[in-house]
């Protein structure tokens, strides 16, 4: 993948992205560590801390398609730049909140408020990521590109939730906004520094450019002169992207995964607490495991997808399988209602959790880079991220109001488990052929070396 290729930046600009998606993550995830001392300090509800979670979604759904639309428009590297900037002093606000409220009331508008900004400023990351792939590899890479950045949530909370739950229990529960704020600010300058199109990069050799160009990825998609030249998204195009029956599969797949994640980045640590007795530090301990799990899935997923390419399988079949199992194996999450031991329900929890990293490395975002059609790669992975994230509205709600109809867990696991298996059945039983949407024929050209993408189904 390196040697033979000339230079090596795509790796690096893999990392890059791999993390800003880190920090995008632990910036929203952070809250379900802090969310126990928080609810404690200010006296909120299961359901009012429901939506303090949810908030984030609400405005990551509202600003998904804008947020494609700019980055057709102007960009990956500058829409990128100022979103990442913006998030970041969003999450250092959080931490001041206790200094501007008083009261239920005035904390609950407040952390809904920034947490709704905090959505509405990060809506073009992961379009963003998508983009820079489609970029910067072939297709017979972009599995694996793909299902790195889509495994950033693993990351976040393998690396975040133990450092936040230290941070709250050593210096009280602001401090994890505080640290993540500022690192995302220096991470700016980073992505300022080395982030470039392939063309213009200082570092990118001939041979790797050609590569790229020949396996199928899009050099020039973030160029001036193309993106100047590019009509305005039609009305046509979006139909395309609205009606498309393989594209709402994929959207629905989307879905059910960060009904996953989100349980995983609101609930799971407060379940944790509330539900298995652990106090807050050995809860952000315990979720590493199902985080690690999930990032292995993840990448697992991915290489799996790109193997099955190269080995002959058509895309359809080489993105589908390893979703299709991958969710299935997740759905084994609703085993832990019925455990008494925490050793098994992380247990459990790991298995499942990495069953969804393969589905996530496999079926989600490589999928949409796919089959985006080429004059709009930034709205159509908008509109897949738009769909997908309603659930991150839709979970952290449900699941509190069935905690608080309830007093228990239980039922909310089963409703998370169910949505594992609606995705496998939708992309086995009516997806149908994965391809671009807008032309491309069903058969693309070969790589360097003799290697070919099959004909897909």
């Amino acid at each position: 993948m390196i040697a033979k290729n000339g230079s090596h930046v795509r790796v690096w600009i893999l990392m890059l992205i791999l993390f800003l998606s880190v920090i995008a993550y632990a910036d929203r995830s952070i809250l379900s560590i802090a969310g126990g001392a928080i609810k404690d300090e200010f006296g909120l509800s299961p359901v009012q801390l429901g939506f303090i979670l949810s908030a984030f979604s609400w405005a990551y759904v509202i600003g998904q398609i804008p947020g494609g639309l700019f980055l057709d428009r102007y960009g990956t590297k500058r829409v990128y730049g100022v979103t990442l900037v913006l998030w970041s002093l969003a999450t250092l606000a959080m931490g001041f909140i206790g200094e501007f409220s008083s009261g239920v009331t005035g904390a609950l508008i407040l952390m809904f408020t920034l947490r709704f900004l905090l959505g509405l400023i990060e809506a073009p990351s992961f379009p963003a990521n998508a983009r820079v792939a489609i970029m910067w590899f072939p297709k017979a890479e972009r599995g694996r590109a793909s299902s790195l950045f889509a495994s950033s949530q693993y990351f976040a909370v393998a690396i975040f939730s133990p450092l936040s739950g230290w941070l709250v229990s050593r210096f009280g529960w602001p401090w994890p906004f505080f640290v993540l704020g500022t690192i995302g600010i220096a991470a700016f300058f980073v992505w300022l520094w080395y982030m470039q199109e392939p063309r213009t990069h200082r570092s990118v050799s001939s041979q790797e450019l050609d590569y790229i160009a020949a396996g199928g990825g899009l050099v020039d998609i973030d160029s001036v002169a193309q993106r100047k030249e590019k009509a305005p998204v039609s009305r046509d195009m979006f139909r395309k992207l609205l009606t498309n029956r393989m594209l709402w599969c994929a959207y629905i797949g989307q879905y059910c995964i960060i009904a996953l994640s989100y349980f995983f980045i609101t609930w799971f640590p407060i379940y944790l607490v509330q539900d298995r007795g652990m106090d807050i530090l050995h809860a952000g301990f315990a979720t590493v495991a199902p985080a690690l799990f999930g990032f292995a899935g993840g990448i697992s997923g991915g290489i799996i997808s790109d193997y099955l390419i190269r080995t002959g399988w058509s895309v359809s079949w080489a993105r589908k399988t390893p979703y299709i199992v991958g969710m299935l194996m997740a759905a084994t999450l609703i085993a832990a209602a019925g455990v008494n031991s925490n050793f098994w329900v992380i247990a459990i929890m790991s298995f499942a959790f990495y069953g969804k990293g393969v589905a996530a490395g496999a079926g989600t975002w490589a999928v949409i880079s796919d089959t985006a059609p080429k004059e709009a790669v930034g709205l159509a992975g908008a509109i897949f991220n738009c769909v997908g994230n309603i659930a991150g509205i839709v979970t952290p709600v449900i699941f509190g109001y069935l905690v608080a109809l309830t007093g228990s867990y239980s039922v909310g696991l089963f409703f998370v488990g169910a949505h594992c298996v609606v995705a496998a059945c939708c992309f086995l039983f009516v997806m149908g052929p994965i391809e671009r949407v807008g032309g491309e024929t069903r058969e693309d050209k070969p790589l360097p070396g003799g290697i070919s993408v099959p004909r897909q189904l």
